[in-house]
C-alpha cells in the first residue's frame, strides 16, 4: 500500500488497559477503489447503513432518538454513488437499540424519497418494535398482537416504496411457543406482501432476546421450519438474509434453497465474519449480501464486487481479485463484529467520524460508549491496514483529538 505522509502516534494498552507505550504509524493512503460505471451484477448487495445522530441533541439512554437527516442521507448517497443498495431501519440503525417507532418511520420515508431521485435500490426493515415485549403473553391475544404489529410496519416500508426486509421480533420469540406459532404468523405477514421479500434471521449473538427463533434451540430443527416457510412462500420470498456467524450452516443453506424447484430465493450473507469466502462462492454458487460491515467499507466492497462482475464478464483474474479485496477487510470485520457483537455499531460509526462523513463521534440513544478506547484504537490500526482511512490527515487529526479527550497522550 502507499504511503500517505501522515503520521499519528498511537498508545498501546495492556490486558488492564493501561497505556503501555506509543506506536509512530504513518498512515497509508486510501486503497484503490473504484466506483463503477454500470450496475453491478454478478452479486446483489446491500449495505446496513447506521443513522447520525444531532450533536447538541439529547441522544442519551432512554431519549427518543433525534437524527442529523443531512448527514444520515449523505451517507446513504455515497453507498449508491458505489453501486451497492442500501438496507435500512435493520438492526445497523439501532432497532431496539436507540431508534425508537417513530424515527424509524422518518426514516424509512426519507430514505426511500431519496433512493427514487437516482433509481437507487433500497430495502428496509419491518418489525415489531413499536410492541413492547413486557407487554405481551403467549397465547391467542399475544400472537395476534405481533401480527398487526408487523403488518403496520410492512404498510409503511411498502406505502415508502421500498422492498419489506421481515425482521425478527422479540415480541414473537416471546409469545411463539412452536413453529406452528411461528408460521401461523409469517403466513399472515407474507399475505400483506406486494412484491417479494427479504427474511431475516438473526441469530442470538446480535440479539439474545431472539433465542429459540422458529420454534428451537436447535440450528437445525430451526432450519427445518424455516425452510419449510420459505417453500409455502416461495414466489412472495425474493431470499433470506442469514445472520448466525457459521459459514458451514450458511453454505448448507444457500444449496437447499437453490435445490428448490419454482422461483430461485436468494442467500444474502448476513456473516460479518466470514463474508469473503460466502461472496465469493465455490463450484456449487455464491451468496449474495446484506451486510453491515458494507456500511463501513463501501468503497472496497464496491471495487470487489466490481472485480467479480469483470470475472463473470470473461476476466480470468476477477474473482480471485475480488475475494483478494474482501479478504483484506476480513480482520477489521471480525473487530468491528467482535463480541460482545451487538455493539459493532459502535464501530460503523467510529470508521464513519473518523472518515468525516458525521461531525461527532455519536449514536443515538449514547450506544457510542459500548466500545473501549483500545478496541477503538486498533479499529483505527486494522482500517488503516486495509486502505479504509479514506482522509488520512482528518483521521489522524480526530484520532488525536479521541486520545487527548480520553485522557491519554502518546
Amino acid at each position: 500500500m502507499t504511503p500517505s505522509g501522515v503520521t499519528v502516534r498511537l498508545p498501546r494498552f495492556d490486558a488492564a488497559g493501561r497505556a503501555t507505550g506509543t506506536e509512530v504509524r504513518e498512515l497509508h493512503a486510501p486503497g484503490p477503489w473504484t466506483k463503477p460505471v454500470g450496475t453491478i451484477s454478478s452479486r446483489l448487495a446491500f449495505a446496513a447503513a447506521h443513522v447520525v445522530p444531532q450533536v447538541g441533541a439529547e441522544n442519551v439512554p432512554g431519549a427518543p432518538a433525534v437524527v442529523d437527516w443531512d448527514a444520515t442521507l449523505a451517507y446513504r448517497h455515497r453507498i449508491w454513488e458505489h453501486g451497492l443498495g442500501v438496507a435500512d431501519a435493520m438492526d445497523t440503525a439501532q432497532r431496539g437499540m436507540g431508534l425508537d417507532w417513530a424515527a424509524t418511520q422518518e426514516l424509512v420515508r426519507r430514505s426511500s424519497a431519496e433512493a427514487a431521485s437516482v433509481g437507487a435500490r433500497i430495502a428496509c426493515g419491518a418489525g415489531t418494535d413499536q410492541l413492547d415485549p413486557a407487554s405481551v403473553e403467549p397465547g391467542e391475544a399475544g400472537l395476534a398482537a405481533v401480527t398487526d404489529a408487523y403488518r403496520e410496519q410492512v404498510r409503511v416500508v411498502q406505502e415508502a416504496g421500498a422492498q419489506v426486509i421481515v425482521m425478527a421480533s422479540r415480541a414473537l420469540a416471546k409469545v411463539a411457543r412452536s413453529p406452528e406459532d411461528y408460521a401461523r404468523v409469517y403466513d399472515a405477514v407474507l399475505a400483506e406482501a406486494d412484491r417479494p421479500v427479504v427474511l431475516h434471521w438473526l441469530g442470538t449473538m446480535f440479539d439474545p432476546a431472539l433465542a429459540g427463533y422458529w420454534g428451537s434451540d436447535d440450528v437445525e430443527s430451526a432450519t427445518r421450519t424455516f425452510l419449510d416457510l420459505i417453500t409455502a412462500h416461495q414466489d412472495t420470498v425474493d431470499g433470506v438474509k442469514v445472520s448466525l456467524l457459521d459459514a458451514q450452516h450458511e453454505v448448507g443453506l444457500r444449496r437447499a434453497l437453490a435445490a428448490l424447484d419454482g422461483s430461485p430465493v436468494r442467500l444474502y450473507t448476513g456473516d460479518d465474519f466470514n463474508y469473503p469466502e460466502l461472496i465469493a462462492g465455490d463450484g456449487q454458487g455464491h451468496s449474495d449480501a446484506l451486510l453491515g460491515i458494507f456500511a463501513a467499507i463501501y468503497p472496497a466492497a464496491s471495487t470487489a464486487l466490481q472485480a467479480f462482475d469483470a470475472g463473470a464478464a470473461g476476466d480470468p483474474d476477477g474473482a480471485a481479485r475480488g475475494h483478494a479485496i474482501l479478504a483484506s477487510t476480513e480482520k477489521l470485520g471480525r473487530h468491528i463484529f467482535a463480541a460482545p457483537t451487538y455493539y459493532y455499531k459502535t464501530g460503523v460509526a467510529f470508521l464513519s467520524w473518523l472518515n468525516g462523513f458525521q461531525p461527532g463521534f455519536q449514536l443515538v440513544g449514547g450506544l457510542q460508549s459500548g466500545r473501549s478506547l483500545a478496541h477503538l484504537v486498533e479499529l483505527a490500526r486494522l482500517a488503516d491496514g486495509c486502505g479504509m482511512l479514506l482522509d488520512p490527515a482528518l483521521a489522524a487529526r480526530r484520532l488525536d483529538a479521541l486520545l487527548v479527550t480520553n485522557g491519554v497522550t502518546a
